[in-house]
């Protein structure tokens, strides 16, 4: 029972082995042996190897030890292998690792060349061209709308002191044309009352 509970147990260890048969190194000696092949092979070489007893299989102690011997070597050969792989995973890991913090170190530097492109200092405050542009344009527009209230009023203004001046020509001309009238009613009343005293006085005479 033990020994068909190990063969049992080599039957299982077939299917992890085939994956890894490529990768082992076969020996010069025939491959219908234990002393070569795949571990597949070595077991059909013991299955044809061993004598039959009803339904089961008669294994020689020393084939046995031979293949338990070749199992154990393959799995020593498959656990370097996995420690080679895993070594070189955490290898390329390691470098994966440093790419990316390279590629983020490039980024943070594109970033602040972008910025240093993008943005100039203004009394010790680095501002963005972008805002500059807008502040610069709103303080642009903001003395736009000012000069044309101030263009607005001065016009407004203009038209009062030209109606002012235009309104006090007027009457300063009303005012000299009244005191020509009232010189003028001035010495015709001197003269009547000149002829009036002329008058008088020839009567008297």
């Amino acid at each position: 029972m033990k020994r068909i509970s190990l063969i049992a147990l080599f039957t299982c260890f077939i299917a992890v082995s085939t994956t890894f048969a490529q990768e082992t190194v076969e020996q010069e000696a025939p491959k219908n042996s234990l002393n070569g092949g795949t571990i597949e092979s070595q077991f059909e070489y013991l299955n044809d190897a061993s004598n039959n007893y009803q339904e089961y299989k008669v294994v020689k102690k020393t084939n046995l030890d031979k293949i338990k011997s070749n199992i154990l070597d393959s799995l020593k050969v498959f656990k370097d292998q996995i420690i080679e792989k895993n070594a070189k995973i955490n290898e390329q890991n390691a470098e994966i690792k440093q790419l990316n913090t390279g590629i983020e170190n490039t980024k943070n530097e594109l970033n602040t060349a972008l910025e240093a492109k993008d943005s100039f200092p203004i009394l010790g405050l680095q501002v963005y061209k972008t805002t500059y542009s807008t502040i610069m344009w709103s303080v642009i527009i903001a003395l736009g709308i000012a000069l044309a209230f101030f263009i607005f009023k001065y016009s407004k203004s203009h038209k009062v002191i030209s109606q002012t001046r235009k309104d006090l020509t007027e009457t300063k001309d009303e005012f000299e044309n009244h005191r020509k009238n009232t010189l003028e009613r001035e010495r015709k009343l001197k003269r009547q009352l000149v002829d009036e005293m002329n008058k008088k006085q020839g009567i008297t005479s």
